[in-house]
Order: structure tokens, then sequence, then C-alpha cells
């Protein structure tokens, strides 16, 4: 069973940072892209970062210059560093990791809860 457990999530004020982790099972983590979403309540879910295994990283326009994805292969993490948060950034935030292959897959975390007060 593959497995990805986020952690970090909660309370800040507008202005402030979080710095989210995403542990993986080593074998859905090694040779794959992984990323962070978020969902609010009633919306969809929305990418907000992605990182390849060799480093390359894309962002949402909502977030570049703020958020910052990176990955550890030694612990088989991935994080999200978020600065200057806003209100509007106020969501779940999940972790993502994409199997390629010839029936691509993604698998998803159970999500952990980011507030900005403002």
């Amino acid at each position: 069973q593959v497995q990805l457990v986020e952690s970090g999530g909660g309370l800040v004020q507008a202005g402030g940072s979080l710095r989210l982790s995403c542990a993986a099972s080593r074998s859905i983590f090694s040779g794959n892209t992984m990323g962070w979403y978020r969902q609010a309540p009633g919306k969809q879910r929305d990418l907000v970062a992605t990182i390849t295994p060799g480093g390359s990283t894309n962002y949402a326009d909502s977030v570049k210059g703020r958020f910052t994805i990176s990955r550890d292969g030694a612990k088989n993490t991935v994080y999200l560093q978020m600065n200057s948060l806003k209100p509007e950034d106020t969501a779940v935030y999940i972790c993502n990791a994409y199997v390629s292959g010839y029936f691509p897959a993604n698998y998803w975390g159970q999500g952990t809860q980011v507030t900005v007060s403002s």
C-alpha cells in the first residue's frame, strides 16, 4: 500500500509562514514527480506546485515567488515552504505522487489544513 502522510498545517496570520512536509513510501517517492495541491470547501482541487525527480519545479501563478517546493531523497520527503501567506491560501493541502507508465496513476495523502487569518 502506497502511503503519503502530510504534516505542518495550522493557523497563521496573514504575512506569516508555514512549512508543510509529506513523508512518502520509498517505492513511490523514488523516480516519481511529487506535488502539492489544495482544496477549499466547495471548490476544485487545484495544483499548487510540482517537483520532478531531477528537481525541476512548477508553480501555480497564485503562489509564484511566495511558495517553494523541494524534496529530500534521503528522507523520502517533499516540502512546501509557504511565505507571505494570504487569507486566500486557506485550504486543505494535499500531497500527491504521480506514477507514469502504461496506466498512469495519482496517489494522494489525507491532507493537512492551512488557515490564514486576516
